[in-house]
């Protein structure tokens, strides 16, 4: 046995052991499940995982088994979705399945300190960093604010399609979100146009098509822009309306990763920002 196959075999056990203890982790009702009748292991069953996961029992159960087969990163996607992992265990299932690196958080680790101070410096404006499939990588407190806790909001779901399409208290601040839309809309389909092949962009689409009947019409029209939001309202249950003009920096010459930064467009709403954090 080569060194190779030797580390191979290690990663595999890892992995096995690994996803067992994730899915012992969480419970029926955590998923949706109705829990029937006596049940000899913790939490979900190997048959529970693969069929909320969209995979075959025979292969999950495999995987479990930390038998020699591949896993695409679709499938892997799907598997940390159902065990609910965290970033840091998102990415530890890409490692030890010796998948590429999720490409959300090969994008995080794009962003250097001096981003993140930057941000910090630019409060009391909001600033959010986002990359072309419209993942919120990092934002600072006063993005936070305006958009009622993104902190509570799960890492894999910061993003501002699904948010407006899915989340009633994102678009209660989003007056205008319905005017907008067509045009946001549009502008993913343009930006996909160079991402067609990649699993993590379909399984967006996938995610949007079954969970929005909105972006399912809009999607079905295949209008295309690559024209920018520069004014928008906000509509914040504390202090009121409010409006802002948007500046994009992209964070390198070939970078489809930007910073945005909402500026008051008035004084009014320049007033109504908090003084501190």
């Amino acid at each position: 046995m080569t060194v190779d196959s030797r580390v191979a075999d290690v990663r595999r056990h890892e992995l096995a052991v690994f996803l067992r203890s994730r899915r012992e982790r969480i419970t029926p009702d955590q998923v949706g499940l109705p829990i029937s009748g006596r049940r000899r292991t913790p939490g979900l069953r190997r048959e529970e995982v693969a069929q909320l996961a969209g995979v075959g029992v025979t292969w999950y159960t495999w995987l479990e088994q930390g038998r020699d087969i591949n896993a695409s990163e679709q499938v892997l996607d799907a598997i940390s979705r159902t065990l609910r992992l965290d970033p840091y265990e998102h990415t530890h299932l890409f490692t030890l399945a010796g998948a590429p690196e999720p490409p959300l958080e090969k994008d995080c680790k794009l962003l250097s300190d001096n981003v993140h101070r930057m941000m910090a410096k630019l409060e009391p404006f909001p600033v959010c960093v986002r990359n072309a499939r419209c993942d919120i990588l990092a934002y600072n407190r006063a993005y936070d604010w305006l958009m009622g806790g993104l902190d509570a909001i799960p890492f894999e779901d910061r993003n501002t399609m699904i948010q407006c399409l899915t989340n009633p208290e994102w678009r209660r601040r989003l007056p205008d979100w319905e005017l907008n839309l067509p045009r946001v809309v549009a502008g993913f389909r343009a930006a996909m146009a160079e991402h067609l092949a990649e699993p993590a962009w379909k399984n967006l689409v996938k995610r949007l098509l079954q969970e929005s009947d909105v972006f399912e019409r809009m999607w079905k029209e295949h209008d295309v822009s690559t024209e920018r939001i520069v004014l928008k309202r906000y509509l914040h249950p504390d202090v009121g309306l409010l409006r802002f003009e948007f500046s994009y920096l992209y964070l390198g010459r070939r970078s489809e990763i930007s910073l945005a930064t909402l500026t008051p467009a008035d004084e009014e709403t320049a007033a109504k920002l908090p003084s501190s954090f």
